[in-house]
């Protein structure tokens, strides 16, 4: 009795461990009653019927990626090469997943590398060489319209590699060695051009601005030489002035002083000095002086002592 009592509890424990379903996130269940779909369990505890509900497949909701192998292909131009990529996607409905396909992962792998075939092989080598991102947007639009059917979304379909002949290479990398040294070249067309824009520019500003210190030398020391030919004039002109009033007054002396002694003489004999004075400023000129007018020179002792009196 005892047995059968155990053997009962172990048959209850096996039951209830079978019941129980315990889903972690990311996951779901495809539970089938009877050989025929019944729901999907989320995750969280979920109890089922032993022995009449199966689990019929664990499905994972994340993100996941599929590396499609490197295949070959012949492009437009008749290059074969070697093109591998990368699919990402998520299965967003775990029923049609399992039973519209008898492997989602199996359909991805193909779909993506038949669409890329096709893709490439309506393309130039040059063309799948600078169009990855529209042979990646092409490829997942037509992979899409396939895995659709059976609950699988394509996130992604990336290029890895494309491998060209190596023939094909060599060529290619004379080609852009060819390109490096091209650029390289008219880069440094351009600097030296640059340079010697640079060089003449600076000497074009170096000429005007000389020019321009020579013109402002030149007008200052126009200036100055005006003013000092303007202080020189009204120096002069003072002077003049200064000459003319002195002798003015020492005329107005000598006729005062005549006028108080009588003697005309004086006058006289002042007269023919500054009449010889005057001759004598012309280096061309030569005097005779007659004795007649060398004895009335004698007089200039009368005109010293009234220049006496006047001082």
């Amino acid at each position: 009795m005892q047995y059968f009592i155990i053997i009962v509890l172990v048959l209850l424990v096996i039951i209830a461990a079978a019941s129980l379903k315990i889903i972690t996130t990311g996951y779901v269940y495809v539970v089938e009653r009877l050989g025929k779909y019944h729901k999907t369990l989320e995750p969280g505890f979920h109890f089922i019927y032993p022995f009449v509900d199966v689990v019929r497949s664990k499905v994972n909701l994340k993100q996941q990626i599929l590396e499609i192998e490197p295949q070959s292909v012949i492009t437009k131009d008749n290059v074969k090469i070697l093109i591998d990529n990368v699919v990402f996607y998520t299965v967003v409905n775990a029923k049609e997943a399992i039973y519209n396909i008898e492997s989602f992962r199996t359909g991805v792998i193909y779909s993506s590398a038949i669409n890329m075939r096709n893709v490439v092989g309506d393309m130039a080598l040059d063309e799948i060489l600078s169009n990855r991102a529209n042979i990646n947007s092409m490829v997942l639009k037509s992979v899409e319209d396939v895995t659709r059917k059976y609950g699988v979304e394509i996130l992604s379909v990336e290029i890895k590699n494309i491998i060209p002949p190596a023939e094909i290479t060599s060529v290619m990398e004379k080609e852009m060695t060819a390109e490096r040294t091209k650029r390289a070249v008219i880069l440094q067309a351009n600097g030296e051009k640059q340079s010697a824009i640079a060089k003449a520019e600076g000497l074009k500003q170096s000429v005007i601005l000389n020019a321009e210190a020579d013109k402002e030398s030149n007008i200052r020391r126009a200036e100055g030489s005006k003013e000092s030919q303007l202080l020189e004039a009204e120096g002069k002109a003072r002077a003049i002035e200064a000459v003319a009033e002195a002798q003015a007054k020492a005329y107005n002396l000598i006729n005062k002083a005549i006028l108080e002694s009588g003697t005309n003489e004086t006058i006289i004999a002042l007269k023919q000095v500054e009449a010889l004075i005057e001759m004598a400023k012309n280096p061309a000129n030569k005097l005779i002086i007659p004795m007649e007018s060398i004895s009335t020179l004698g007089n200039i002792s009368a005109i010293a002592e009234t220049l006496k009196l006047i001082k």
